[in-house]
């Protein structure tokens, strides 16, 4: 920071701007490289207006030296029946491209994710004049520490104290000011920050100009390829608020995620009761990762295999509509058809009977009796 202000790539950077940084700095996480905004204690502890504080963030985002990781919210994240609970936004410190070129640093990658990875011939050069500075002053300081040593002893030899004294001397590092400490390496035990949104290195062109573009924002559709409109969504998040504290192997992903993985359901119809009992049919045992998007499978799933059904009864020649033909008949024409169908199967029993030489032992025939028994139940000739 003190490279950058005194380097004059900002007009509006100032100290302001350095004593927000510093508060920044004093919070941050060194091994993620993070820090949570805080905006009230900034102004706290600096004593700075609101909008100064903001104003020199901004300049600090358009230097380059700071990213917008997490947007934070204060709607109310929580569960219902559970305490208020809201987000933090929270801030990366990262170097710019214009202090690497000026220190002679290689890198590899592009944006947030780029990594010092060896450096130029002009930054071979600096490195060697640094260090070569930095063994000047170990030398003089150990010529200093020399020249004290023999005093220090008659002192302490003089005065009989047990304790030698400590000799501190400042070490005066003239290049020291203007080093920065180097970017973040693979060699961090710590996992990577996921940027979720924001940019980093914000153009000049971009920074000076009034209008921004403004975000692109993805559109839902409904399955007829209707928009989809915010009431409706507004009914499907009310819809799954009931739904995720009942079930609890869906209570890792977020009420949006849950909205979107359960649209069937909700745009068939279904309440939260009825959706909440098709959940515990699953008799899930264990706890997906990820519930939206198990429960995106399993229903593509579901929708795959009544598919196939559909295809083979198709190859078949099943009919449904036929099938349940005659179930959907009145009840009379339902058993004068099976009756019907009974007399027909007897006649044609008998006859292969007498074809085989077994006729009835008796001259009673069943045929000529089931005839008799539908004219007198349907009152109808046979």
């Amino acid at each position: 920071m003190v490279w950058l202000l005194s380097a004059g790539l900002h007009p509006g950077a100032g100290p302001s701007t350095m004593l927000v940084a510093e508060d920044l700095a004093g919070r941050m996480d060194y091994r993620r490289g993070i820090a949570i905004y805080d905006l009230d204690g900034i102004v706290r502890r600096t004593g700075l207006s609101r909008a100064t504080v903001k104003r020199h963030i901004r300049i600090l985002r358009e230097l380059g030296s700071l990213v917008w990781l997490v947007r934070g919210s204060k709607r109310n994240l929580a569960s219902p029946g559970e305490p208020y609970m809201a987000t933090a936004t929270i801030y990366g410190a990262v170097i710019p491209p214009a202090y690497d070129d000026a220190m002679g640093h290689r890198l590899d990658g592009t944006g947030y994710q780029a990594r010092v990875c060896g450096v130029t011939p002009a930054g071979r050069e600096l490195a060697v004049a640094a260090s070569a500075a930095r063994s000047a002053d170990r030398e003089a300081t150990g010529r200093r520490n020399r020249r004290v040593r023999p005093e220090v002893r008659r002192t302490r030899t003089s005065r009989g104290m047990g304790a030698r004294p400590v000799d501190n001397p400042t070490v005066d590092n003239s290049c020291s000011a203007s080093r920065e400490p180097h970017s973040p390496g693979l060699y961090h035990q710590s996992p990577d920050v996921r940027v979720e949104s924001g940019c980093k290195d914000t153009s000049r062109k971009r920074a000076s100009c009034r209008k921004a573009p403004r975000p692109s924002f993805e559109i839902s559709y409904n399955s007829d390829g209707s928009r989809r409109t915010a009431g409706q969504t507004r009914q499907g998040i009310g819809i799954v608020q009931q739904v995720r504290p009942r079930v609890t192997w869906t209570q890792r992903a977020s009420l949006r995620e849950l909205e979107v993985a359960l649209r069937p359901f909700t745009d068939a119809g279904w309440d939260w009761p009825t959706i909440t009992a098709e959940l515990h049919s699953w008799h899930l045992t264990w706890r997906p990762a990820r519930p939206a998007a198990y429960i995106r499978a399993r229903l593509a799933q579901q929708a795959t295999a009544e598919h196939q059904s559909a295809a083979a009864e198709l190859a078949e020649g099943w009919d449904e509509q036929e099938a349940s033909g005659p179930l959907a008949a009145s009840s009379p024409d339902l058993v004068r058809s099976v009756l019907d169908g009974l007399a027909e199967g007897l006649a044609t029993y008998s006859a292969r009977q007498a074809e085989l030489g077994l006729d009835d032992l008796s001259d009673h025939s069943a045929a000529a009796d089931m005839a008799a028994f539908l004219n007198s139940w349907t009152g109808a000739p046979a």
